[in-house]
């Protein structure tokens, strides 16, 4: 049973493990991201709050994700160009996995069961629900696809 998320090994976008050990000792904001939603822009925002932050130890992680409406229906390499070329993402990009189902991602389950949505509900409902994680890896907000990143500053600030 994890115990935080760094108990979790994920595969980068070029498809190498990484262990989110890596991370300890930062705040989180983790986002399953997708290129072909209205809320796509957010990877603006995503960048703009990780360039802003990053100095004080703050992450964001993105995980592609095909199961909205197939929002996200590239390759890695595809999902890596695009983000790369129209929003210069510079945070780190895992491989595209699963949010909800039975092939949900490890990492996914647990961030759900942590902190679970409106009325208790554990599913993703929709690209870019985003999880505040602290410094000790323990999931501390879920924020709703429509929570823009920069309405969320006060509170990274905060546990930074």
């Amino acid at each position: 049973m994890a115990n935080s998320v760094y108990d979790f090994n994920v595969k980068d976008i070029q498809g190498n493990s990484v262990p989110l050990s890596d991370f300890k000792g930062k705040t989180l904001l983790i986002v399953n991201t997708a290129s072909k939603c209205g809320f796509t822009p957010q990877y603006k925002g995503l960048e703009a709050l990780y360039e802003k932050l990053k100095n004080q130890g703050f992450e964001v992680l993105g995980f592609p994700c095909n199961q909205f409406g197939k929002q996200e229906p590239g390759s890695n390499q595809e999902i890596a160009e695009f983000c790369d070329l129209t929003f210069k993402v510079s945070f780190p990009m895992f491989s595209k996995i699963d949010v909800n189902g039975e092939q949900t991602s490890p990492l996914y389950q647990f961030l759900k069961a942590e902190a679970p949505g409106l009325l208790g509900s554990k599913g993703i409902k929709w690209n870019f629900t985003k999880f505040l994680v602290n410094k000790e890896g323990q999931v501390v907000k879920r924020f709703a696809p429509k929570d823009k990143p920069e309405d969320l500053e006060n509170q990274i600030t905060n546990i930074l």
